[in-house]
């Protein structure tokens, strides 16, 4: 279970940063005082536009950056005190993963697996069978330089769960890839949850939260506006669809 407590992420900005973001204040609240639980055999969804906090939530369950405020617990250990263990029970993918062109797929993943200090046979019966599933075997031996934009994000999706983990957080996993890409990837989720994976993965996609979340949390400007099921939520926004839902808490937080 991973459990997020009143997290709050506030960010200095300098004026680069300000001009950017259209800002004059030099303070950014980017996650503002959200509370969640993601839960064994379930895929918690956080839904929301570009900027909502969500990539932000996630890089501080994954102890990537420190909250300002507030607890994250992953499977009962404090991600901040316990960083080392939980990173050693957690798979994260972000678009901002990158891998070395020069490398084969089968040295890449080996890489990885020697980094959670994997056996080689266990590293080797892993690789056969994510690169099996995934349709990376005919091209194990080739380099990443060759792979198209959909192999290469499968081949990520391979490198991040090689140690099988518990714990799998997954930023955009869909985002710019075609629609058969984008099915394996969301099969493949499906499949973690039914082996009793925690699954957490961020979107802005309505059908994928929709088809593929057991549990949502709507995200705008930082705060988690609604979360619960899909009935829960289309219940308490007394709306049809998770996209007319959407929209009614964007412009109650907009004021529009």
């Amino acid at each position: 279970m991973v459990e997020v407590k009143n997290l709050k992420k506030i960010f200095k900005l300098n004026k680069k940063q300000m001009k950017k973001d259209q800002s004059t204040s030099s303070i950014k609240i980017a996650v503002d005082d959200i509370s969640f639980t993601a839960k064994p055999g379930e895929i918690f969804g956080l839904l929301g536009p570009n900027g909502a906090g969500k990539t932000t939530t996630l890089r501080c369950i994954s102890t990537l950056i420190k909250p300002t405020e507030g607890a994250i617990y992953v499977l009962g250990l404090e991600n901040q005190k316990k960083s080392t263990d939980v990173r050693s029970k957690i798979a994260f993918l972000t678009n901002e993963l990158k891998l070395d062109t020069h490398f084969t797929a089968s040295d890449t993943i080996k890489y990885f697996g020697e980094l959670h200090s994997m056996p080689l046979k266990e590293i080797e019966s892993r690789r056969d069978e994510l690169f099996d599933y995934f349709g990376i075997s005919e091209f194990a031996t080739r380099k990443i330089s060759e792979f198209s934009t959909g192999m290469k994000q499968k081949l990520s999706i391979a490198v991040s769960l090689i140690h099988n983990p518990d714990v799998i957080i997954f930023d955009e996993p869909t985002n710019g890839l075609d629609i058969i890409t984008a099915r394996a990837v969301t099969d493949y989720l499906i499949k973690l949850r039914d082996e009793g994976k925690v699954v957490i993965v961020s979107t802005h996609i309505m059908t994928v939260a929709e088809k593929l979340c057991d549990q949502i949390g709507i995200i705008i400007e930082g705060k988690l506006v609604a979360n619960g099921d899909l009935k829960t939520i289309l219940k308490e926004s007394n709306t049809t669809d998770l996209e007319d839902a959407f929209f009614k808490h964007y412009s109650e937080v907009k004021g529009v």
